[in-house]
């Protein structure tokens, strides 16, 4: 390739361009195994679109590339990044070579697609729909109370608790026995009903044809675990890549060792040191085994030059991580130079804690600083409450995350409740949603219908035959219409319909119906981007919006606002100056998250994540005592708290120590004077 053809590489420093090259001759070859570990902000998205913007040039079919991301919006980032990379050396023929990148999207985006291009053959009906976690709690519900176990004498584990032990169980390859006895120790002696109940449940959703989300992986993988439908499903893509691979599961883990089981033209790009999930049952143990999988071992590039923050900022959060038992070494270094360190600040108390951060906050802006390049990060949401207190007596407008997902709001779900009854009229969770909303038609009533509509070969025509309710009044008839009417798919006029028939609904059932409203004319507008009801949907119940536009907390009125997080909700953000809440033992490391030495190790992550979310200023707050109620037999009582053990004293030089408010040293209170009690009490009362 002449030298002015590759221009584009070299805006890449070295490691980043060793791992767009790696494999890559011409005529899209196909190269080893490879693992990128990209360290915090050193241009990952920017150098895994390069790589396969390189791979496109050199000769690399784009219909036969599969890139697998945590979210569709990563995924169309990633595409629109190929093609301006593209551009540069195809000209206007690399929107044509991008267009056809049609499989980029999310794990679970993915399945969805290779489950309906498959169905034929693994005995699935093609227009199954998806069930979110509520929807299949629900169902998880109905199962439990059709089978007595809302009637036991002690307490059945709750629908969420059910279903969170399902889907650990699938999603980490678990038996339920080991499950329960390391995740959810109350539970162990429901081990035998639970197995009834999820063989019920997997029963109730193949009669409905429905899918829950971890049925999207668990039936690929079951497709792959056969020989020959691997091969076949392998073979269709010659480039295999994964973005934030330390975010994987058992189960996806397996699908991608299944389809490239070689490891030929599979790339997994992922920072160990930030794998903070396990709650959602990934593991690090994917990405820190990747390279043993194969033989020879995969190549390892690492990618340590940071472009977000000062070198003070990373030296801290390197020698954090650097205590860490186990993990690819790298030490992350930049270029952008500074005198100013980490601040390490005792405070008093969470409310001095508090007043703070809203002071270094007001003095961040006055010195020219937006509000919103400002991010407060905690440990746990409830952690929050003195400083949204704080903010609200100052009049600062603040944004926290994350809120009400989108999906989870009342009326959005209803509406797509509706339009997935019409696509999958036996998914009984749908169907007894859209019932319910009808006046006269309660519980029992909408069970009878469902069970009528569950014995007919055409359930919609049975619907539409069956006789009026008994007390349901003239809305029967108006729904018998839209039904009909929404039968037959005509994409995206539907959603309108069902929007009119819902809006007299929607100001019936809520006091704010005209805030409601307007998330419904934004779901119309969403909808015009989909190309039918069925990928509407898919993606939009797999990667949702993040918030509702009445209960999402952004403060539309004002243009610049705060933001508060927790540190799982950061990751991959950055903001000019963080300030990370209750440095302390207890609650980082969380009380309840430091019963192994492999919880303990994340929750050093943890930490290591919220420090290097900092570009320029960084403060590391730790209140010396905490207030507590009545959780005691002395009654309402402080509790001291010592500073986390992931900063030792070996470390604080790395840190600017400082105490606010100053006080002289005749009338500064030591820890001496008071009862020395692990703040961890306090969690434990709190959370339980």
């Amino acid at each position: 390739m002449a030298a002015a053809a590759t221009s584009y590489l070299e805006t890449l420093n070295p490691e980043q361009r060793r791992a767009v090259e790696h494999g890559v001759g011409t005529n899209g070859t196909v190269g080893p195994p490879l693992l990128v570990i990209a360290g915090a902000g050193s241009g990952k998205t920017n150098t895994l679109a390069h790589r396969v913007a390189h791979l496109i040039i050199n000769g690399a079919d784009p219909r036969r590339i599969l890139l697998m991301t945590f979210s569709r919006r990563a995924a169309n980032e990633m595409t629109k990044r190929v093609e301006r990379i593209a551009r540069k050396v195809l000209g206007d023929n690399a929107g044509v070579m991008t267009d056809a990148l049609t499989w980029a999207g999310t794990f679970h985006g993915i399945g969805a697609r290779l489950l309906r291009d498959y169905s034929d053959q693994i005995g699935l009906d093609p227009s199954f729909t998806i069930h979110d976690r509520e929807d299949s709690a629900d169902l998880m519900n109905l199962i439990r109370h059709e089978r007595g176990f809302s009637k036991t004498e002690s307490r059945f584990p709750t629908k969420g608790t059910c279903l969170s032990i399902y889907s650990r169980c699938v999603n980490a390859e678990l038996p339920i026995e080991q499950v329960l006895g390391q995740f959810f120790p109350w539970c162990s002696g429901w081990a035998n009903e639970l197995k009834e109940l999820f063989a019920a449940y997997v029963e109730a959703k193949q009669k409905q044809n429905v899918l829950d989300y971890d049925d999207l992986l668990l039936y690929w993988a079951q497709m792959v675990s056969d020989p020959t439908m691997a091969d076949d499903i392998g073979g269709r893509f010659d480039h295999v890549m994964v973005d934030e691979y330390q975010d994987t599961n058992r189960l996806q883990s397996s699908i991608l060792l299944a389809l490239k089981p070689g490891g030929h033209g599979l790339t997994v790009v992922g920072d160990d040191a930030q794998s903070i999930y396990s709650f959602r049952a990934a593991t690090v143990r994917n990405i820190l085994d990747f390279p043993d999988h194969f033989n020879p071992r995969a190549d390892i590039v690492t990618l340590d030059r940071n472009y977000r923050s000062t070198q003070p900022v990373l030296s801290a959060a390197n020698a954090v991580i650097g205590l860490a038992k186990e993990r690819f070494t790298k030490n992350l270094w930049t270029e952008r130079t500074s005198t100013h360190k980490p601040q390490l600040v005792t405070v008093r108390d969470e409310v001095e804690q508090a007043r703070y951060i809203v002071e270094r906050v007001l003095e961040s802006r006055e010195e020219g600083n937006l509000l919103k390049h400002q991010a407060v990060l905690f440990r746990t949401s409830s952690h929050s409450g003195p400083l949204e207190i704080e903010l609200t007596r100052r009049n600062i407008p603040f944004v926290k995350f994350g809120g009400l997902k989108f999906l989870d709001a009342a009326h959005v779900k209803d509406m797509l409740a509706l339009l997935r009854f019409v696509e999958n009229p036996r998914d009984r969770v749908a169907g007894f949603r859209v019932l319910h909303l009808l006046p006269g038609v309660g519980p029992a009533s909408a069970q009878r219908v469902l069970e009528r509509m569950a014995e007919a070969a055409d359930p919609l025509s049975a619907l539409c035959d069956l006789p009026q309710p008994p007390r349901a009044g003239a809305d029967w008839k108006g729904f018998i219409e839209t039904v009909g009417n929404l039968r037959y798919s005509e994409w995206p006029v539907d959603l309108e319909r069902a929007r009119l028939w819902y809006e007299p609904h929607l100001d019936r059932i809520h006091e704010d119906a005209e805030v409601r409203h307007a998330d419904l004319l934004q779901l119309e507008q969403i909808a015009s981007g989909y190309p039918s009801r069925e990928r509407f949907l898919t993606e939009l119940t797999l990667d949702p919006p993040d918030a509702t536009s009445d209960q999402a907390g952004v403060p539309l009125r004002d243009e610049d606002y705060l933001i508060l997080s927790t540190i799982h909700s950061a990751k991959g953000q950055e903001w000019k100056s963080v300030y990370v809440m209750n440095v302390v033992d207890g609650c980082m490391p969380s009380d309840l998250g430091a019963g192994t030495s492999a919880e303990l190790e994340e929750e050093r992550r943890l930490l290591y994540v919220a420090m290097t979310r900092a570009k320029d200023d960084l403060h590391l707050t730790v209140p010396q005592r905490f207030f507590t109620h009545g959780q005691h037999a002395q009654g309402d009582r402080h509790v001291y708290a010592s500073r986390t053990r992931f900063i030792p004293e070996a470390l604080t030089s790395m840190f600017e120590r400082t105490s606010w408010p100053q006080v002289s040293a005749g009338t500064a209170r030591t820890q001496s004077n008071g009862p020395k009690i692990d703040i961890g009490a306090r969690m434990r009362g709190m959370w339980r």
